[in-house]
């Protein structure tokens, strides 16, 4: 068996981690009663208040349907409020309740915890290295996407 290249194992690390940050993150949301799922919805709609459900869904990169169900159960719980949308009268905007503030911050609270406790033992200065590193993946990642699509839109107009 060859050896294990280390870009391989760069992808294979950087998925590890993402999956079980987002286990232990289920975990610590379900102290609040809620899901890492609906937590990161609340921190969106925190983020830009008023997006309608088509751009959170994009957004969250989510499918619409999931959004919705979790944007029932946000709005249930009286944590979220669907709005008219003044320009188009089939749209909502969303915002957040005067409930969801105290709750926004605890979540926070606890996502400073958990990942203190998740980056324990790393230097800051490596925490910054990998931050900036990472930042550097992720636009590489967005071009080559955008390239795919731009390729792809390119072969349906030759052949189709």
């Amino acid at each position: 068996m060859p050896p294990a290249s280390l870009n391989r194992e760069f992808a294979f690390m950087l998925n590890d981690v993402a999956r079980l940050l987002r286990t232990y993150a289920d975990y610590k949301a379900s102290q609040f009663g809620m899901t890492r799922a609906q937590w990161a919805v609340l921190v969106r709609v925190d983020r830009s208040e008023g997006l309608n459900q088509s751009e959170l869904a994009e957004v969250l990169d989510l499918q619409p349907i999931t959004l919705t169900r979790l944007l029932d159960k946000l709005c249930d719980s009286g944590l979220i409020e669907r709005r008219p949308d003044p320009a188009d009268r089939r749209a909502k905007r969303l915002f957040l309740t005067a409930a969801a503030r105290p709750l926004l911050e605890r979540l926070s609270i606890l996502g400073e915890e958990t990942v203190a406790g998740v980056l324990a033992g790393v230097e800051r200065e490596s925490i910054q290295q990998m931050v900036s590193e990472l930042g550097v993946v992720k636009e590489n990642l967005r071009r080559l996407i955008q390239q795919r699509a731009a390729d792809h839109a390119a072969g349906e107009r030759r052949y189709g």
